[in-house]
């Protein structure tokens, strides 16, 4: 049946989006506690964050100058240690449910773009930039958008996810179409 899941198959995505949820929860509920003002669960400003402390780094007078980095105040954060624990968390999630496999390049990408590891490294490395240009011209990712939009019911979370999902369904129909 198609809702049976099995070991193999991962993690549940109830369970995982139940987990999310209650994620997004604790984090606008303790930073209202811990530090006077809601801020909620998003990953695009932190990228923000990271550019302006290496500029700082390289640059000190220009970063603070840049109206830019002071508006997103340059600091490690909540979030900033939220996305550091993404590629981590990912490892041990995917170790927990025996998912976890080395590959260069996926086998879908593969059977449609060949076995080429530059030509998938290029295509995600656009991708990023794509996808940061619009989380920056959004003020915000499809995680602060849409889940934290969603959780207070925002009419603008609503319209955002379905712009999220109905263009990635136009994208990925029109990039693996044969």
């Amino acid at each position: 049946m198609y809702l049976e899941r099995k070991k193999k198959d991962g993690w549940s995505p109830y369970l995982a989006g139940a987990l999310v949820g209650l994620l997004a929860i604790a984090s606008a509920w303790a930073t209202t506690q811990f530090m006077g003002k809601t801020n909620y669960l998003g990953a695009s400003t932190t990228f923000v964050r990271a550019a302006g402390l290496v500029e700082e780094g390289i640059a000190p007078e220009h970063a603070a100058g840049n109206v830019y980095f002071t508006k997103t105040k340059i600091k490690v954060d909540w979030q900033f240690m939220l996305v550091l624990g993404i590629l981590p968390g990912a490892f041990i999630a995917s170790l927990s449910d025996r998912s976890f496999k080395l590959e260069a390049v996926p086998p879908l990408w593969k059977s449609y773009f060949g076995p080429s590891v530059a030509k998938r490294a290029l295509a995600a490395f656009c991708g990023g930039i794509v996808a940061m240009i619009g989380a920056r011209l959004a003020d915000g990712c499809p995680s602060g958008h849409g889940l934290s939009g969603l959780m207070q019911l925002s009419m603008s979370g609503f319209v955002a996810m379905a712009c999220f999902f109905g263009l990635g369904i136009l994208t990925a129909h029109f990039i693996y179409r044969r």
